[in-house]
This record gives C-alpha cells, structure tokens and sequence, in this order.
C-alpha cells in the first residue's frame, strides 16, 4: 500500500493540491501499479474532503476495481469519520486505534475496555454504512515492547469483528530488523489466518531491511511511499521495498519497475522535496560510474553490472567524467556522440578533464563537443551562435528579449515578451525555431546553483534538462555566467547546437 497522499503528506511543509493527489493518485493505480493508495485523514479540512471527492469519481469512471483499492484514514470519534468518507465517496476506512497501553492511558485516559467498546461501535456503523474496515494499532512497536499483554486483547479483540487487515505500524521508527522478524513470526503463529500489514518508519534508517524482515516473518502487506515521504525522517520508499522484494527476498509484486523512477520526479516535484543525487533507485547519479576502474570492467565484460540494471527502471548507465575518469571512461562517452580522436588527442582530452575535475567544476557528457573544441584547438563545430541577448525587465513593465543569433552563416533577428526574463527570450527563440520549421525540446527541470557563501558577483550555474522530441531520453545542459538568466540561455545554446540539424 502506498501511503504518500496521507503519511507523506505529514513531511514537514508538503501540502499536495487537490488537482495534484488526482495526479499521483492516478499514476500510482495505472502506472505504477500498487496494490493499494491510502489518500487522506477524514476531517482534515474541505479541501481534503474536495481532494477525495476528485479521486474517487475518477476511480468510479475510469475502472470500478480502482474505488476499492483507494483508502482513508478515519479516527475512533463515533460517526464523524465515517460519516466524512462516506460523503467523500471512499468504500474503505483505516481506523486509527491505541496500540500500546502508554498511548491508551495517558494520551485518551480510558482503560481497554472502553477503548475496544469505542472501536466496536465505530466499526460497527461503519459496516452499515457499507465500508470495509482495516485497523492501525497506533504506536504498535512500543506497545508490543512494553505492554504485549494488552496488544495480544487488542488483536483478539479485533478478530471477532468485521476486519479485513490489522495494519501494525513502527510508529517511531524505534525497531531494529531481528525484533520486527520475531514479533511478525510470534502474532502470525498465534493468530493464524489473521491478515497483518507492517508500516514503518525510518528515524534510523532502517525502514527497507525492516519491512522486508516483517515479510520474513509473515506479515503480507506493507506500507510504503515516494521518496521515502513522512512525518520525520519518513517511512520506507516505494522504489527500495520494491527492488529489494524482487531482487533479495525472490517475491513478485504487481509493481511496474519502468514507472518508479517516474512517479518518483513527479513526487518531487509537487512535493518541493528534492531527492539526494544518490538515493538508491531513483536518485539522479545512481547509474553513473565515476571510477575509470568501473568504466573499464564494464567494457570488458559487464564487471561493475549488479542485479539493478538501469533498464529495469527506464533508465540508462553513465560515465562521469572528472578528475577519476579514466580512458575508458572518456571511450564510452566518446562513442555516444560517434567521434573518434587519435590516442594522442584523447589523452589531451583526458587531462583538460581531470583538471577541471581538480578544480570542482562540473563536466558533463554533452560538454564533450565544446571541451573538444577548445583543448584541440579545433575550429568550433557550432550550429547556432547567440551574437547578442538582451533582456529587459522591472517591477511595473513586461520583461522584453532581443534575440541575435546566426545559425549556418544565416542572421536572425527576433523578439519577445513574457512573464520573466527568461520566458521571453524563449519566446523570441520559438520564433526562430518556427522561421526554420523545427521543434525545440521541452524543458523538465530548470536548477540554478551558486557557491555557497558566494558574493553577489559570484558566478551561477544554471543546469536544465530538456525532453528529447520523440524519445523519451532526456539532455541536460549546464550553463555559466554571473547573470542567472544569462546562464540559462548559454545552457539554452548548447542545448541548440546538440539537437538542430
């Protein structure tokens, strides 16, 4: 089950839109494939109850089947949640119940005998009003350390109620792999036939091996999100408990691989939350190899390959080049671009990259071309040259471009408005894509980096990745000036003179 429109949704300053959970919900369902989507708490607010409302109307349209694998979260508060999903048009209810005897005493100030009678009551009109009731045992982990006693009366209690599955979370995070894999193996011998699911959490990290040791143990659902999303430190990501389900523990999902590294760029990017480079699986640099050494036994046999093959995911493999980017390395991204250089004008080429490597900047793969011109001292193979960008913009006046550019000897003239500096010079550009009847690359993610602690005089890099027409491989292209949007259009230019005829 994939919790991010509800756990996620409790990450420190994520606030998803309506628009934007029928977004993802419906990329989870028909793209991704998960068996389950948990989309909201009842009685958040109107905007909730409106973001629900959207998506169980398109799950009623769109396939029935979907409307069954959509759920809330709802709370023991008599008929006020199940009152809320109902008029939000859910069929399935997550009641949220005390799990440790500490959480039951001391936060609702009630003995388990009135809780559970709370709990018969709620389940008990919600099964009249046609829901299907799951159960959360709330701060679980802690409770089955400190009071197992009521937890094993909670549980049996349970079972003699209309439950489909008892969903037992890491409220904390506070379980280590061995522990989880014990209490799994002793609550599924005890209670045999019982459905329990595992929601972790990661405060140390250890949210993946935890979920795959619940399934050891034979818990036969589990909880996850993208991008690792949640309250803290968040709960297990999708793309590991995945990966790692297929790969180490040899179990099927219905999960379509090709899609993670997708659902998890568009989590991104509604959430705000930006993924590190290197996150396992979906992390930007994940299949690049740095090391020479890496890039060689690749070449020679698929040495540095694992069972995490980019293609599983949509992706392709990479070779950096810096200042550990050995001869093969510089091989493989030379013969992406089909050019060929004697041993002597490669190793030249080596060597300008290690040295920029030493001094921290950035070489990409499409820099080849121009660190190629410039090391050999090579006539510039440029198709389009920008002659002079001006732009202009203020608090109270339409941000304005002159564009001059010559392309294959030809001059062209143009110019644009727009809603910032930026977004006019495109509009100018477009005039010039349309004069020679191409179409430009649109454009996916738009970065802008300064040194940090830099002066205002500093120079910024500005990186955007563009979607390749008609392919789904994208180009990224780095450009730098101390102006931001300068920089944006020299990385603009490179990305020209990659893609025209």
């Amino acid at each position: 089950m994939d919790t991010t429109l509800r756990d996620g949704e409790q990450t420190h300053n994520v606030s998803f839109t309506p628009e934007e959970k029928l977004q993802i919900a419906r990329l989870l369902l028909e793209k991704v494939q998960v068996d389950r989507i948990e989309v909201a708490s009842a009685r958040v607010s109107r905007g909730e109850i409106e973001s629900v409302r959207l998506i169980t109307a398109w799950a009623q349209k769109t396939n029935p089947d979907y409307l069954e694998r959509i759920e809330v979260l709802g709370f023991v508060d008599d008929n006020k949640s199940v009152d809320w999903i109902c008029e939000a048009g859910a069929k399935r209810l997550n009641l949220l119940t005390k799990g440790s005897l500490n959480h039951l005493t001391r936060q609702l100030r009630k003995t388990p005998e009135e809780h559970m009678g709370d709990i018969r009551r709620v389940i008990d009109y919600a099964r009249k009003k046609k829901l299907k009731v799951n159960v959360y045992l709330e701060d679980w982990s802690n409770g089955y350390r400190s009071s197992r006693e009521y937890t094993y009366a909670l549980i049996s209690f349970l079972t003699g109620l209309e439950v489909e599955r008892i969903m037992l979370p890491d409220t904390l995070g506070v379980m280590y792999p061995t522990e989880v894999y014990a209490a799994f193996q002793d609550l599924t011998t005890r209670y045999p036939g019982v459905w329990f699911d595992f929601h972790p959490h990661n405060d140390y990290g250890l949210g993946t091996i935890n979920v795959l040791e619940a399934i050891r143990g034979g818990a036969r659902g589990v909880h996850v999100t993208v991008n690792c999303l949640g309250e803290r430190t968040g709960n297990a990501s999708l793309a590991e408990v995945v990966a790692n389900i297929h790969d180490h523990l040899k179990l099927k999902t219905r999960v379509n691989e090709k899609a993670l590294y997708m659902i998890s760029r568009v989590v991104e990017t509604y959430s705000g939350k930006r993924l590190a480079a290197n996150t396992p699986i979906v992390g930007e640099d994940v299949f690049t190899q740095t090391a020479g050494i890496h890039a060689d036994g690749d070449k020679k046999g698929g040495l540095y390959e694992s069972q995490l093959m980019p293609q599983r995911f949509g992706r392709k493999r990479s070779y950096a080049l810096g200042k550990l980017a050995g001869k093969a390395s510089l091989e493989q991204n030379l013969k992406e671009f089909g050019i060929e250089l004697s041993p002597e004008n490669r190793q030249k080429l080596l060597q300008r990259i290690i040295e920029l490597g030493d001094q921290k900047k950035t070489v990409t793969a499409d820099d080849l071309p121009f660190l190629i011109a410039d090391v050999l001292n090579i006539p510039e193979h440029r198709k389009v040259t920008f002659e002079s960008v001006v732009i202009t913009s203020g608090t109270h006046s339409t941000p304005m471009c002159s564009l001059w550019l010559r392309y294959r000897d030809q001059e062209f003239r143009f110019q644009g408005s727009g809603n910032g500096g930026y977004d006019a010079f495109m509009h100018a550009l477009r005039q010039f894509a349309h004069a020679i009847h191409v179409s430009l690359p649109a454009l996916v993610d738009y970065e802008v980096r300064i040194p940090p602690g830099g002066q205002t005089s500093a120079l910024v890099e500005c990186k955007i990745t563009w979607q390749k027409i008609g392919s789904e491989d994208t180009l990224t292209t780095r450009g730098v000036d101390p102006d931001q949007t300068i920089a944006a259009v020299r990385a603009t230019e490179k990305m020209l003179n990659q893609v025209l005829p």
